[in-house]
């Protein structure tokens, strides 16, 4: 379950906005810029992104009102960084928080204040600046100890100068991320989607406490060993963990035990253009009941009707069919309504095929709908969590290739090795 509430820092009573994922992996405190506050939906964008990938979040006011009417505060960079700091220290001493690696995400001016605040106290983990001057945080940037990201418009070139001069003057691990066609607000479609997508990466790859993750993964069962750990420390309601097969059936099923949860499979097959196969203009998903999505754009560019799909499906539910008898003979799908829905695959490339699953399982009314994997692009992990209630994966590497690359051992696996999977693996009370 999720907790959010309004709460207040300090003497000056900061006014803020906390909110606690049930088995929060870490938190990100916001520093944001001039002319920004807790009430920005920009902000609320950003922290919601945030939550979906398992990080509690906390926004607040740097200033107080008064203050905020003098700009001279708002380029105050030690006073903006003891703010940050109270707040750190703030978090530290509440229960729900004490235990979680903190990570600073900063904008604006706020991107100086959260690198100098880092510099200042040893428990930040990791920051974040997006669009931020980090040049204002001077003489503290060669004492930050924390991984920093510093993510800058393309076309926002005087302070892409400035984030490579400041990057020169820090001795921690650091990484500039330039967003093409971008601007300094990140105004322009898409590109603050893509912001999220690398920050999130970061906090995952700096912030995340339960393991440390090493790439490359041994296998998939080591994967789904990592996973079933995060997941077992969680409670759910009356969960279903659902493979997409091949690949995804050693992963599930460590999960499943983990969990003592039913195991099932969830097959997706693509229907494509007839004249070119390779374009996906629906697929089908099998489940309690076959659901077909459609991709309404590429339907309507080459022409196709739902008459047409429903028998270009025809075939794909034969395959679809002669799957589940030969990898689950005799055992009916199980349902989702009401459950847990856990999606799980050996990682996630395009993103198409787990998408496709998302939408036929959302039909079928769960409770919640999770996905986890243990590697995914950011873009495409951004996508898929805005689809669900929550994903939890182990790494999110900026350069991805394919899936593949993260495993030493991803040999292309059998019906029988799948078979064997899954003839003992978790199933419905009867």
């Amino acid at each position: 379950m999720t907790v959010t509430q309004d709460i207040q820092i300090g003497p000056n009573h900061l006014g803020g906005i906390l909110t606690v994922p049930d088995k929060a992996r870490g938190l990100i405190i916001f520093a944001h810029g001039s002319g920004s506050s807790r009430h920005s939906p920009r902000n609320a964008h950003a922290a919601r992104s945030f939550e979906q990938l398992g990080f509690a979040t906390m926004l607040f006011d740097l200033l107080t009102e008064q203050e905020a009417g003098d700009r001279r505060n708002v380029f105050d960079i030690p006073l903006l960084a003891s703010r940050v700091v109270m707040a750190i220290e703030w978090a530290r001493k509440q229960a729900v928080l004490k235990d979680l690696a903190i990570g600073l995400f900063g904008a604006s001016t706020g991107g100086g204040a959260a690198l100098a605040a880092a510099a200042s106290t040893p428990h930040v983990r990791a920051v974040v600046s997006r669009g931020g001057r980090p040049d204002l945080a001077g003489k503290a940037l060669p004492h930050v100890r924390a991984p920093t990201l510093l993510v800058v418009g393309g076309n926002d070139r005087q302070v892409l100068t400035l984030n490579e001069d400041a990057a020169a003057q820090m001795v921690c691990e650091r990484h500039i991320t330039v967003v093409p066609n971008a601007g300094h607000l990140f105004e322009e479609p898409g590109t603050l989607d893509r912001v999220l997508a690398v920050s999130g990466s970061w906090f995952l790859k700096h912030l995340t406490v339960n393991e440390r993750i090493s790439l490359p993964l041994a296998d998939r069962e080591e994967a789904g060993d990592h996973l079933a750990r995060i997941l077992s420390a969680r409670t759910f309601q009356n969960p279903v963990v659902y493979a997409l097969p091949r690949g995804g059936v050693p992963v599930a099923r460590r999960i499943a035990d983990a969990l003592n949860a039913p195991l099932d499979i969830l097959m997706v097959r693509k229907i494509g253009v007839p004249f070119q196969p390779e374009l996906a203009a629906a697929s089908v998903v099998d489940g309690e009941h076959a659901d077909i999505v459609t991709n309404d754009a590429v339907m309507q560019a080459v022409g196709l009707d739902m008459k047409r799909i429903r028998e270009l499906a025809e075939p794909e539910l034969r395959e679809i069919e002669r799957r589940r008898s030969t990898y689950l003979p005799g055992r009916a799908p199980i349902r989702a309504e009401r459950r847990t829905a856990i999606l799980v695959d050996d990682g996630i490339a395009t993103g198409a095929s787990m998408k496709a699953a998302i939408l036929a399982v959302r039909r079928r009314k769960p409770a919640k709908i999770i996905v986890a994997v243990p590697v995914a692009p950011p873009d495409t992990l951004h996508e898929v969590g805005e689809m669900v209630d929550e994903v939890i994966a182990l790494a999110a590497p900026e350069r991805f290739g394919s899936v593949g690359n993260f495993y030493r051992d991803f040999h292309q696996l059998t019906d029988q090795e799948v078979i064997d999977l899954l003839t003992c693996a978790g199933r419905e009370e009867v």
